[in-house]
């Protein structure tokens, strides 16, 4: 591993442990777009955009688009775009989540996404995301919260107890999942005999957010997930993994925010979009599904013949992980499409359009890693298995522009905790820093 890749992995690292939440990975983002001298647009307010500047907007706090006007009209040479998302399967507070269990104070939760559910047993767990609140002059306002420290555990059951785990343990998210965190105290009472609020979930996070320098008056609402504390690491006896958890699909939205910040003076306007939603079909209107995309592209082409043009010549990378082969499940691969770990991005194909890669798509992205130097490979699904999708497909169809499906490759995708190499990150984001830089748009 090299100085540079050396470096690059280490932002990725600080990456991943500054982004618990969608909410935190746009914000971590905003601030290096910031950083860089990028400016904010509100979609609200008319805009007025120079050639070479770059810009960001964000829809619902977690989805984000962030873009470098190019010098040439985008009508003339279309916008090369990046696609990724930023929520990560995993374990969300329900509205009325306490529950009082055998003497345990528990936090009811839904299951977002596929979640790979054993994992999450026997974690320390900590919460972050969004909270809505009312301050004390009555005004609705909205912060981050990312506690940090373990507070919960969901605690397996004893082998002894389930003699058949190591061979058919069914789980039940309703019954199953809720974390524990803490002993009852409802026997608590304050000074005027009643129970003692911080059993009240809201109560506890407006205390949190007083601590935090906030002016609470009340917790409306909120946006919480469970989350490992376990920082990232690089792994392995010559440290060739990166393990974390969020590597699908932050570690796809970090090289493509390194690859729009390093296209300093693009004679095409380059973008990154990091949209919300997508592991559970991104049907909202901050997921691919719904109009921030079109909106924004719409607004940087003017009419719709401009528009209809600037489409025509665009093509847009979906970056989004795909299934290292793995050593003991090697037969879930078909033998020729089995990706290996530090061997490069994955093209990732489909017949049935579960992935958007055409011949010809496929052909450009080859290109570009030739261009920056850096190897290729394929994923084809067994013809006997379901195939995954992502945004590529949804992209493709909502806006009639050009896909390529990619990524890098990965274990245990889904799990609290995954696996990827510590070459690929760099070799994606070189190959996408070659699409924003070097390639001439033939």
């Amino acid at each position: 591993m090299t100085q540079q890749q050396a470096d690059f992995n280490q932002g990725l690292i600080d990456f991943l442990q500054a982004s618990p939440s969608p909410a935190h990975a746009v914000n971590t983002m905003v601030r290096e777009l910031e950083a860089a001298g990028f400016s904010e647009l509100n979609e609200s307010e008319a805009w007025q955009l120079q050639p070479g500047q770059g810009y960001w907007l964000v829809r619902g706090g977690r989805s984000i688009i962030a873009f470098r006007l190019g010098e040439q009209p985008v009508f003339d040479a279309g916008v090369r775009m990046i696609g990724a998302h930023t929520d990560s399967p995993c374990l969300k507070v329900k509205p009325n989540a306490e529950l009082l269990h055998q003497g345990y104070l528990q936090l009811g939760v839904e299951v977002y996404g596929g979640v790979l559910m054993h994992p999450w047993f026997d974690r320390d767990l900590s919460l972050a995301g969004q909270i809505y609140f009312r301050n004390e002059a009555g005004k609705l306002q909205t912060a981050l919260i990312d506690v940090k420290k373990p507070i919960a555990v969901i605690p397996s059951l004893a082998i002894h107890l389930n003699r058949e785990a190591n061979k058919n343990s069914e789980i039940n998210a309703q019954l199953h999942l809720p974390p524990v965190l803490g002993l009852d105290a409802s026997a608590d009472t304050d000074a005027n005999g009643k129970p003692n609020p911080s059993l009240v979930l809201r109560e506890w996070l407006a205390t949190w957010l007083r601590k935090a320098g906030h002016n609470v008056a009340e917790v409306i609402d909120y946006d919480l997930c469970f989350y490992d504390t376990q920082p990232p690491a690089l792994v392995g006896l010559e440290q060739e993994f990166i393990s974390s958890a969020r590597l699908d699909n932050l570690l796809s939205c970090y090289t493509g925010l390194q690859a729009l910040l390093s296209s300093k003076q693009p004679a095409a306007t380059s973008l990154l979009v990091c949209n919300d939603h997508e592991e559970v079909g991104s049907s909202s209107a901050t997921g691919a599904e719904g109009p921030f995309l079109e909106s924004v592209l719409r607004r940087l082409s003017g009419d719709e013949q401009e528009y209809q043009r600037m489409m025509a010549r665009s093509l847009l990378i979906s970056a989004d992980n795909a299934h290292a082969i793995h050593p003991n499940y090697a037969d879930k691969h078909d033998e020729n499409h089995g990706p290996k770990i530090n061997a490069g991005p994955v093209i990732k194909v489909n017949a049935n359009q579960r992935y958007a890669t055409s011949s010809e798509t496929s052909a450009l992205f080859r290109h570009f890693c030739d261009l920056a130097k850096v190897p290729y490979q394929h994923f084809v699904v067994r013809s006997d298995m379901g195939c995954g999708s992502t945004i590529g497909p949804v992209a493709a169809t909502k806006l009639g522009v050009r896909v390529v499906d990619v990524g890098a490759p990965q274990w245990s995708m889904h799990s609290i905790r995954e696996t990827a190499g510590t070459k690929d990150a760099w070799y994606l984001g070189q190959a996408l820093q070659a699409f924003f830089c070097e390639w001439d748009g033939d």
